[in-house]
């Protein structure tokens, strides 16, 4: 079992996201590292900025994309978003507000074709932030992951589910529809994607304040018997960034943290997008910083990141639009 040296407190202590402008004045540092990166032999296909894949789709709320991910062998994708503020649900008293939909982890999971044409949606009730999720073939037809049973303090996940799609349903957390867990008792911050090849899971998950991530068989972890086949501190988490996804594709994992510009982040810095690579195995990590993909795009939040298996790319989202009224762009890049 792979476990790795946790990151220095004092470093995490040093930076937050409160205090951006403190992590501002460490980005020509970790810019000339992803440079060094860049001009060594067989520096890493992160380096090259990504292409467009579908720009300016639409979801059926106007609010952030938090995450997708790719049903290949349905040829459809999935996304999920907080439901925006106005929205009345079935057998609720009142509209909510976006802020009080945020807290109370109320999401909106949409259905995709690979064209970007929305062809479905239903409402997950009490879930979670909705920072990543995964699809699992089963039989003829799928079955999605998510982040499940969202803390009354945060609005994020102390658990992870997996249930099947179905157009224009509300599921609450208690619903029979759902198979549910709580791998890590105690945990917060639970978010889980797979890798569909391999039959692997992997779970991101806070205890006592400090991320980690976990690597699963998928057939034993729904034993409920599984031990992890890693179980490490999350590399970089003392840098600061918000967490925007991750992906699993054999030894490699992947992750995306940043924000989108603002006012100590303007467009000259660059942007504050970190996208890393580590081998779960061994712990050897490689990182990018910042992300130079697609820097036209306004706010250019990171959401979102996703292996398609087919074509051997690695997708990860970009929001555009004014609040409101967003759309996000997924871009690629060929990793494989």
């Amino acid at each position: 079992m792979a476990r790795f040296v946790p990151p220095s407190p004092t470093r995490r202590n040093a930076l937050g996201i409160a205090a951006m402008a403190s992590l501002n004045l460490l980005l020509p540092a970790a810019a000339a590292r992803a440079d060094t990166a860049r001009t060594r032999p067989g520096a890493s296909p992160l380096s090259a900025p990504g292409t467009p894949w579908r720009k300016g789709l639409r979801l059926r709320h106007g609010t952030v994309m938090q995450s997708f991910a790719f049903d290949e062998a349905h040829r459809c994708l999935y996304a999920l978003q907080v439901v925006e503020g106005g929205v009345r649900l079935r057998g609720e008293k009142r509209p909510y507000t976006h802020d009080e939909r945020a807290r109370h982890g109320d999401l909106c999971l949409n259905r995709l074709d690979l064209h970007g044409t929305l062809t479905g949606h239903m409402y997950l009730k009490g879930f979670g932030h909705g920072g990543a999720m995964g699809v699992e073939r089963h039989g003829a037809g799928s079955r999605l992951w998510t982040e499940w049973d969202a803390g009354p303090a945060s609005g994020y996940g102390r658990g992870i589910c997996r249930f099947r799609f179905a157009d224009g349903h509300v599921l609450t957390r208690s619903s029979s529809r759902l198979t549910t867990y709580h791998p890590v008792p105690g945990s917060t911050s639970n978010s889980v994607t797979l890798d569909q090849g391999r039959r692997r899971l992997l779970l991101r998950y806070k205890l006592q304040g400090s991320p980690r991530f976990a690597v699963y068989d998928l057939a034993r972890f729904g034993t409920r018997r599984a031990r992890p086949l890693a179980d490490f501190a999350q590399p970089d988490a003392d840098l600061g960034l918000p967490f925007q996804g991750m992906a699993l594709d054999g030894s490699t994992l992947y992750q995306l943290m940043g924000s989108g510009y603002g006012p100590f982040d303007p467009p000259e810095f660059g942007g504050t997008i970190y996208l890393g690579r580590t081998n779960w195995r061994t712990g050897t990590s490689h990182r990018v910083f910042p992300e130079r993909t697609a820097p036209h795009l306004r706010p250019r939040e990171p959401e979102g990141l996703g292996v398609r298996h087919s074509d051997g790319r690695l997708y990860f989202g970009l929001t555009q639009g004014t609040t409101g009224d967003r759309r996000f762009s997924l871009y690629a890049k060929t990793v494989r």
